[in-house]
């Protein structure tokens, strides 16, 4: 019996609310509105199935998938009961496998009753995974599955394996396709900086913020090399609660792997993907996609289930004397492979959240400019809701995350910008943008290597304070702290002595710290850049009787100057030019760019992520055009990222 498939339109509407009657329990039916919605949706698709029958076409099944940036989601594959002898409903699911395969699409996720092993044993015979327990997921006590089906993986054979070293007590031989590089080495020389094409594995004694460990995985990333771990994965090894929510997915594989174990405590050792005991092979190989980390260990605890307690990533120098054997046949396998499996993130769907804190005294919109942006994009057909860090569970309810507070590495609002890229939102500012501009080192060595003008800077190590090599910038001088932002971190000291005093303080909290020749001017420019355009234009005055834009100890109460905002067609070509490619280095998000203009030659000064939109300065001249653009960015990324043609209209509602 031959099955077509085809779109499905208006006329078939009356076909797929019984079909969902009939095969879908309440909790699982999808709403007759979002139903007739989906039939001329951008982001889902219906196909109907019919077969040829004595009195005519008859329809007998249906499909619904979503598409996402890098995956396909498939809502429902349904039947009538009386033709699943037939089995259409494989016919249905390869179709959609077809399908995603032929668009370029890297897995397909969907979504399935805990309870139902059937359907679940079906979907496994397809090659779908366990990827996520989904409590509650239907309705209080209906919990779920989410599958995953990976369709293909990254390959890349032409990088050179650097393994980063930090004066370890042990050596490496006979590795082949491996260099070996000091972290001095790595950080310092110039041949590494120009390296193209790079797959660096940091094996440094520490990983701690700001240490020397945390530098090797932050320059990797501002030169475009593959690292691991990454940045982004140190972080995660310190918080909990993204420990606990990675591993949910390999929570079934962690109980079988430890069910005949008696004691209430295991210590899973894993050099580069593998354990020594073999039993526990898939359970090292999968955590280590996940934490994806060259050496680690893993503590896991019996509490009435297993769970890991805590991800401890290991140095070369703690690896014990009796495993190096182990640790180098695990190496030579490793780099003997031809390819390099990276864990995919996943991806979600189309409401905009915008992330705020009620309570920040200096947040980067006011409250008006936060209204604007409510009332323009409501307007515009774009759904805005304020959330908070408290909301963090709930991210992926929405289709893109706006973050309007301060953004920092090291507190929440990196960890919801990871969180919801990962659930597939379009996310302003991305993490990347995050880490990349919340550390100035990142950033002198990417606009070096780009050939971008900046103040004479030189970065100094604490190695080399304690060694009495100062810097040889000139006074007056500016030290920042890596990681500073809004004025704060950063000191101008007059002479040896202030520079003495203040770098004591600045080498209590980081390896290293810039050291940068102080241009003294009367404002700043700042220039607001989305999508790699120029968005606004203004010139930020110093704060009155002071050296900075922001005087933080005016009467313990921060003060700034004045502001000027201009056209864009009325700045100097050369000042938009300089931001334009300074901001593409960091990204294609929303930055703000500062430099000076000091005798006709332009100087960065900084690029920073979620730069200030305040309602009366920076949208002085487009008002709510200003406002338009950055919602018309986030409609345009969704639709890219589901990858919707952008000649197709906006849904009606």
């Amino acid at each position: 019996m031959e099955l077509r498939i085809y779109r499905a339109d208006q006329n078939d509407f009356v076909f797929l609310k019984k079909l969902e009657k009939i095969c879908f329990s309440s909790c699982q039916q999808m709403a007759e509105r979002n139903l007739r919605h989906s039939l001329h949706s951008k982001t889902r698709t219906v196909f109907v199935a019919k077969i040829d029958d004595k009195k005519g076409d008859l329809q007998v099944g249906a499909l619904i998938i979503h598409r996402y940036k890098k995956s396909v989601r498939i809502y429902s594959i349904a039947i009538l009961p009386e033709y699943r002898k037939w089995k259409f409903g494989k016919k249905l699911m390869e179709y959609s496998m077809d399908l995603a395969k032929k668009e370029g699409f890297e897995r397909i996720t969907l979504e399935v009753m805990a309870s139902n092993n059937s359907l679940i044993d079906w979907y496994l015979q397809f090659g779908f995974q366990k990827a996520k327990y989904l409590k509650d997921y239907y309705g209080s006590d209906a919990d779920a599955w989410q599958m995953s089906l990976t369709l293909k993986t990254n390959e890349d054979r032409r990088k050179e394996n650097l393994i980063v070293l930090e004066g370890s007590k042990h050596s490496l031989v006979n590795i082949d396709n491996v260099r070996i590089v000091s972290a001095k080495e790595y950080i310092s020389s110039g041949k590494y900086q120009k390296l193209k094409n790079a797959r660096v594995f940091n094996l440094c004694n520490s990983y701690k913020y700001q240490g020397v460990g945390y530098y090797v995985s932050l320059l990797a990333a501002a030169r475009d090399h593959r690292v691991i771990p990454s940045v982004t994965t140190i972080s995660d090894y310190q918080n909990t609660s993204v420990i606990k929510t990675l591993s949910y997915e390999l929570d079934l594989l962690i109980q079988q792997s430890f069910n005949d174990v008696k004691d209430n405590k295991v210590l899973l050792t894993i050099y580069f993907g593998q354990t020594e005991n073999y039993s526990y092979k898939q359970l090292a190989s999968s955590l280590y996609m996940l934490f994806e980390s060259p050496l680690l260990q893993i503590n896991f605890t019996k509490n009435g289930k297993w769970q890991i307690a805590k991800v401890y990533p290991l140095s070369l120098d703690k690896v014990n004397d009796e495993d190096m054997a182990f640790l180098e046949k695990a190496m030579s396998h490793f780099f003997s492979r031809k390819r390099f499996v990276i864990p995919r993130l996943k991806s979600y769907r189309y409401d905009l959240a915008i992330l705020v804190d009620p309570k920040e005294v200096n947040p980067p919109s006011c409250t008006k400019a936060l209204d604007r942006f409510v009332k323009v994009a409501d307007k515009m057909g774009i759904y805005c809701e304020f959330i908070s860090k408290k909301d963090s569970n709930r991210i992926c309810e929405f289709d893109a995350l706006f973050i309007r507070e301060t953004t920092s590495v090291n507190n929440h609002t990196f960890q919801m910008a990871r969180t919801a890229y990962a659930e597939g939102l379009v996310v302003l500012d991305d993490p990347w943008s995050i880490l990349r501009c919340s550390n100035k080192i990142f950033l002198y060595e990417r606009m070096l290597l780009n050939k971008i003008k900046m103040p004479y800077s030189k970065v100094l190590s604490k190695k080399e304070f304690k060694q009495g090599k100062i810097s040889d910038v000139g006074f007056p001088l500016v030290l920042k702290q890596p990681d500073g932002s809004f004025s704060l971190g950063v000191k101008k000291v007059n002479d040896e002595k202030e520079l003495q005093n203040a770098l004591s303080e600045l080498f209590k909290t980081s390896e290293l710290v810039i050291a940068q020749e102080y241009m003294p001017s009367q404002y700043d420019w700042r220039i607001g850049i989305l999508d790699n355009k120029p968005l606004f234009a203004c010139k930020y005055y110093m704060a009155k009787g002071h050296w900075q834009i922001y005087n933080w100890a005016e009467q313990n109460k921060g003060v700034d100057g004045d502001s000027e905002t201009l056209d864009v067609t009325n700045v100097p070509s050369k000042v938009i030019q300089v931001a334009t490619k300074a901001a593409s280095l960091m990204g294609d998000g929303l930055y703000g760019v500062d430099l000076k203009e000091i005798n006709g030659e332009v100087f960065l000064i900084e690029v920073n992520d979620n730069p200030n939109i305040d309602y009366g300065i920076e949208d002085l001249i487009l008002k709510d055009a200003l406002y338009e653009k950055v919602i018309d960015s986030f409609v345009r990324r969704i639709e890219l990222s589901k990858d919707m043609s952008k000649y197709v209209s906006a849904d009606p509602i």
